[in-house]
C-alpha cells in the first residue's frame, strides 16, 4: 500500500494528452476541451502526429518534442500503443499516467490482459503511477483539474467521490449539478491495474480538502490492502459506500463490465462493518447519509422522539423507522407531566408527540426544550406539514433558535411540501441543521447516524489474543491449497473450503462426497434426520442457478431420488464440456 506519486496525479504541474484530437465528439477531442476550460494553472501540452494545431493551441508530432516533462500523461491512443507510450514517458521522468483507453482484458480476452502486464512492466522501474486503464479520467475542482472525459465538470466541494465506473461518475455529476454538490476529487480507477480504493483512501484520508469519502465498488482486487487503508480512513472522517453486485445476476454484470469478480455480497457487508464504513444502497442515499453526517450532531444512541404538528405524518416516520431497525423512545414520566404544562389538552400524550396542527413557533420550541432533556431521548426529529394559520418560517426559525448550540440533542428537521416549505428548508440549510422533504428520508438519514455509530464502534473492537492452545494444521492446509494451485482451481470446493476451516479449528458441518447416487444414500442413511444435498463440480460456482442444491431431504430413498433426477437435469443444463 502506498501513496508514492499520487501527487503528480492529483496535483500536477503539466500535463500532457496523448491522442489529443480535433474530431468532433471523439474522445481525444472532448479531453482536449475539458482539460483547458477547467481553469487549470499550469501547463497542457497536445500530442497527435496529425496536425500542427487544435483551437489554437500547438500539437507535438511526439512525446520526445515536448519542451518540458509534464507531471501527468493523460492517454487517449489504441491500446496495443500505451505500453511504449507508457516506457517513453517513463524514461523522460514522467511519474504518473491516466489510461483512458478500454481494451485490456475486459470481458476476459488474453490478448487484453497481456497489454495490462506490459504496461505495468513498463511503468514500474519508473514508479510512474497508472489510473485505469478503461476509466472516465479524473477531476480535481480545487485545482481546476478535468482530466476527463465527462459531459460536464465539478463544482469545487469537500465530498471525494472514487469509483469504479465511469458512468456513475457522469451520472453523479449529473445530480450533483441539480443540487448545487461540489467535490475536492471525482476519480474513475477503471481496471485498477495500479491504483486502487486502497491507495485512494489512503490519499484521501491525510487530504484537508475532503471532508468525506464516497465509494462506488463492484469488486475489491487487493483484500488485506482495502482493509487496512480503510480502517485508517475511517477513524478520520466518515467513508461511505454503495457496492454494486450485490446479487448474482448483478455481479456477473460487474464482471464482464471490469473484469473484477466482484464476489459474495454478505462477505463485503461484514468488511464495511468491521472497517468502521457506513453501507448505503443507491446514489441519493449516498450524498444524504454524507449531507447529514457532515452536518448533524452525533446521537448517543438509537431513540428516536418525533415532534410532529400532524399526526399523519408522524406514523408515516414511525412505521419507517422501525423498518428501518429503530427505536421509539420512551418518553419519562417527568417529560409527560412538563409536556402537559406547556400543550394543549389533546396533544398526543405519547411519543410521536403531536402538538396539534395549529401549533405555533413557540410551542415547538416549548416541546423540543423539554423533549431534548429527557435522558432516554437520542434524537428528536421535528416534523411540520402545512396549515392555514400559521406560517412555517417562523415554526422553522423558533425551531433553530432554541436549537443551535443550546441542545446537546441530535435535531432533524422534515418541513414536507415543496413551495411553502423553501423558505424554512432554506433557514434550517444556513444553519446546519439537516432538513429533509419526506419523513422517510429524514428517518432514514437518522439511521445513518445511528448505524454509522455502530460501524465506529465495531471500528474499535480489539478482539481477544489467540488462545496458547491454538495449533492450526498448516500441513493439512498447505496441501490443499497447493494441490488447487496446481489444478489451476480459481476458488476451493465447498469441501476443500470446509476443510480449511476444519483445519483452523473453526467448527463446519459434516459435508461428505458422493460419486453416485446411491452413496448418496448410503452417506444420508449414516448422518441421519435431515441433510442437504448438492451438486459438486469445477465447472459449477453457483450451484443454485443450475439446481444443484437440495434441502431437508429425510432419509436415504429421498436422497437417492433427487440425487439421480439432479444429475439428469443438470446434464441437459450443463452439459459436460
Amino acid at each position: 500500500m502506498t501513496i508514492r506519486n499520487l501527487e503528480f496525479l492529483f496535483k500536477p504541474k503539466s500535463i500532457a494528452l496523448i491522442g489529443a484530437s480535433k474530431t468532433p465528439g471523439s474522445v481525444g477531442h472532448v479531453l482536449v476541451s475539458n482539460l483547458q476550460q477547467a481553469g487549470f494553472d499550469g501547463s497542457i501540452l497536445l500530442v497527435n502526429p496529425k496536425y500542427r494545431k487544435i483551437e489554437h493551441t500547438r500539437v507535438y508530432p511526439d512525446i520526445a518534442s515536448l519542451p518540458m516533462v509534464p507531471n501527468l500523461a493523460v492517454i487517449a491512443t489504441p491500446p496495443d500503443s500505451v505500453p511504449g507510450i507508457i516506457t517513453e514517458l517513463g524514461r523522460c521522468g514522467t511519474k504518473a499516467a491516466v489510461i483512458i483507453t478500454a481494451g485490456f482484458g475486459e470481458g476476459n480476452k488474453s490478448h487484453g490482459k497481456e497489454l495490462k502486464q506490459a504496461l505495468l512492466k513498463a511503468a514500474r522501474p519508473h514508479l510512474m503511477r497508472v489510473l485505469g486503464p478503461n476509466c472516465l479520467g479524473v477531476l480535481v475542482p480545487e485545482i481546476g483539474l478535468n482530466a476527463s472525459f465527462s459531459h460536464l465538470g465539478a463544482k469545487t466541494g469537500k465530498l471525494a467521490f472514487v469509483t469504479q465506473s465511469g458512468a456513475i461518475v457522469t451520472s453523479m455529476l449529473d445530480w450533483a449539478h441539480a443540487r448545487g454538490i461540489g467535490f475536492s476529487h471525482l476519480v474513475s480507477l477503471g481496471d485498477m491495474s495500479d491504483v486502487d480504493f486502497g491507495d485512494m483512501l489512503d490519499y484521501l484520508a491525510n487530504d484537508i480538502h475532503t471532508s468525506a469519502i464516497l465509494l462506488y465498488i463492484e469488486a475489491v482486487t487487493e483484500a488485506r490492502k482495502f482493509m487496512s487503508a480503510a480502517r485508517a480512513a475511517a477513524r478520520m472522517k466518515p467513508v461511505i459506500v454503495v457496492k454494486a453486485g450485490r446479487h448474482a445476476e448483478g455481479a456477473r454484470a460487474a464482471a464482464s463490465h471490469t473484469g473484477a469478480l466482484a464476489g459474495s455480497d454478505a462477505v463485503y457487508d461484514a468488511v464495511f462493518r468491521r472497517a468502521g464504513m457506513l453501507r448505503v444502497y443507491d446514489l441519493e442515499e449516498l450524498f444524504d447519509a454524507a449531507e447529514t453526517l457532515a452536518s448533524a450532531c452525533k446521537p448517543k444512541g438509537d431513540r428516536l422522539v418525533i415532534l410532529t404538528n400532524g399526526g399523519g405524518i408522524g406514523v408515516l416516520a414511525t412505521d419507517t423507522l422501525i423498518d428501518q431497525g429503530g427505536l421509539l423512545a420512551e418518553l419519562s414520566t417527568e417529560t409527560l407531566q412538563a409536556l402537559d404544562q406547556v400543550l394543549p389538552a389533546t396533544w398526543s400524550h405519547s411519543n410521536p408527540v403531536d402538538i396539534i396542527g395549529d401549533a405555533p413557533g413557540s410551542r415547538y420550541a416549548d416541546a423540543l426544550e423539554i423533549l431534548s432533556k429527557d435522558k432516554g431521548v437520542d434524537a428528536v426529529l421535528v416534523l411540520n406539514c402545512p396549515t392555514a394559520v400559521i406560517s412555517r418560517s417562523e415554526a422553522a426559525q423558533a425551531v433553530i433558535d432554541k436549537s443551535v448550540g443550546r441542545l446537546a440533542s441530535t435535531i432533524l428537521t422534515c418541513w414536507v411540501g415543496d413551495k411553502s416549505a423553501n423558505e424554512a428548508r432554506s433557514l434550517f440549510t444556513q444553519h446546519r441543521i439537516p432538513t429533509y422533504p419526506t419523513p422517510e428520508q429524514a428517518v432514514r438519514a437518522f439511521m445513518y447516524l445511528v448505524n454509522y455509530r455502530r460501524s465506529q464502534e465495531v471500528l474499535m473492537e480489539t478482539p481477544p489474543s489467540v488462545p496458547e492452545d491454538f495449533s492450526p494444521n498448516l500441513d493439512q492446509t498447505r496441501a490443499l491449497i497447493e494441490k488447487a494451485l496446481a489444478e489451476k482451481q480459481s476458488w476451493l470446493t465447498e469441501p476443500e473450503a470446509k476443510a480449511v476451516l476444519s483445519a483452523y479449528g473453526i467448527p463446519i458441518v459434516r459435508t461428505q462426497t458422493a460419486k453416485t447416487p446411491q452413496q448418496a444414500a448410503a452417506i444420508a442413511a449414516d448422518i441421519g434426520g435431515s441433510v442437504a444435498l448438492k451438486i459438486l463440480s469445477p465447472d459449477i460456482n453457483h450451484k443454485s442457478d443450475v439446481g444443484g442444491v437440495a434441502l431437508n431431504l429425510a432419509g436415504p430413498t429421498e436422497v437417492r431420488d433427487v440425487a439421480a433426477s439432479m444429475l439428469t437435469r443438470i446434464a441437459k443444463v450443463q452439459p459436460p464440456v
